[in-house]
């Protein structure tokens, strides 16, 4: 067994492990509004996003051609240095889901992948290893700011329309109504985590099976890699990322049922849009949108200013503090050299993962404390502000 297989093997399970990660990190974006407000019982929502997702991998690969041939100059290198770049890219990206994961911080999934692909490239072959104009700003940059904004303005919108047609209802009507709404948006923003999500992961180990000769840049996607993507992402979900969910579903706005309808809906059909033309748009940021949306276009209702500002700066350093990770990694491979390098970074990224489930455990976030009250003592969790007595109550 050559050492350049052992390398592409470390690559893809390291691939797979980041798409595991993606899937317990992004449940939230999709099922923390029906936890929240009780339309499902969390274990069965997370099922049913895991079933899904699984599914929804299935329905496209625009999305994983753009981040397999899109992102970086495959002609600039190859075999095991492009293996090692890529390697070191998914280091970035794992370390940052969990760093924001244990924090309880739905930061993008996404861009941390791509922040840590980008790191490791620039600091292997220099700026022009990227393709900046029509990759990382046209496919990347324009859509996370757009993505937010035009989701908290669809949802906003669909909230008030809600309200408005539901005017005359009595609340108890409503709530009962739009929790059965729920479970079919929800369910729709599930399928469209899988054909977003699932599929940058898919676009990785293409690239990697490219720089080990396995494939060419035109190859269609192989079956193998589709189903072993779309099972990672689906066992992922069904871990279930108690703690963003926690936070998504209690901490930003207090979600009653018409708006987490209209907050799901809103994000099913923007992500939709986005895997139709390639896009690979951060669920988390839409979500988020949404949500936030929902607290805008409801009367009265809380949004958590504070909250939402440390979404913002996660947010904004996910890119540059996975790409650093990444192009770390990447130094620290090379420095050592070949397998040797990238083994002793898979034991470090082992023993870093490791390190932060442990802490993890000090205050647990669980199926049964994931809906208490967000003033409820959580150190583990982002601290809330104090709320007014006039806040909205669900």
């Amino acid at each position: 067994m050559s050492a350049d297989f052992l390398v592409l093997l470390i690559v893809v399970i390291t691939a797979l492990a980041f798409d595991f990660t993606n899937g317990f990190h992004d449940t939230a974006n999709a099922m923390a509004m029906s936890i929240a407000t009780g339309a499902l019982r969390p274990r069965v929502a997370v099922a049913l996003s895991a079933v899904l997702n699984l599914f929804g991998a299935f329905l496209s690969v625009e999305v994983a051609a753009t981040v397999a041939k899109g992102i970086v100059n495959l002609g600039d290198v190859r075999g095991q240095d492009l293996l090692i770049i890529v390697f070191a890219g998914l280091v970035g990206g794992i370390f940052w889901n969990m760093l924001t994961w244990l924090i309880g911080i739905p930061s993008s999934s996404s861009h941390a992948l791509f922040g840590g692909i980008i790191g490791a490239t620039v600091a292997a072959l220099g700026m022009n290893g990227v393709i900046w104009s029509q990759g990382v700003l046209s496919k990347i940059v324009i859509p996370a700011v757009l993505a937010p904004i035009v989701a908290a303005l669809v949802a906003t919108v669909g909230t008030r329309l809600v309200y408005r047609i539901t005017e005359g209802m009595r609340e108890s009507e409503k709530e009962r109504g739009f929790r059965w709404g729920q479970i079919g948006s929800a369910s729709l923003v599930s399928l469209a985590h899988g054909t977003n999500d699932a599929q940058k992961t898919m676009g990785i180990i293409f690239l990697a099976l490219v720089a080990y000769g396995s494939l060419n840049a035109n190859d269609p996607m192989p079956f193998w890699v589709k189903l072993a993507c779309a099972l990672a992402i689906a066992l992922g979900t069904y871990m279930g990322g108690w703690r963003i969910i926690r936070t998504l579903g209690k901490g930003l706005v207090d979600i009653a049922s018409p708006q987490g309808f209209a907050a799901d809906s809103s994000t099913a059909a923007i992500i939709l849009t986005s895997s139709h033309f390639g896009l690979p748009l951060s669920t988390t940021q839409t979500a988020t949108g949404s949500i936030l949306g929902t607290g805008l276009g409801r009367a009265g209702a809380e949004v958590r200013w504070g909250v939402m500002g440390r979404m913002a700066v996660a947010w904004l350093f996910t890119l540059p503090m996975a790409g650093v990770v990444g192009a770390a990694c990447w130094l620290v491979a090379g420095l050592i050299g070949g397998l040797p390098g990238v083994l002793t970074m898979f034991v470090l990224l082992i023993f870093a993962a490791g390190s932060m489930f442990v802490r993890s455990r000090r205050h647990p976030v669980t199926t049964a404390n994931v809906n208490m009250d967000w003033e409820a003592p959580q150190p583990s969790l982002p601290a809330p502000p104090t709320r007014s007595p006039h806040s909205a109550q669900v």
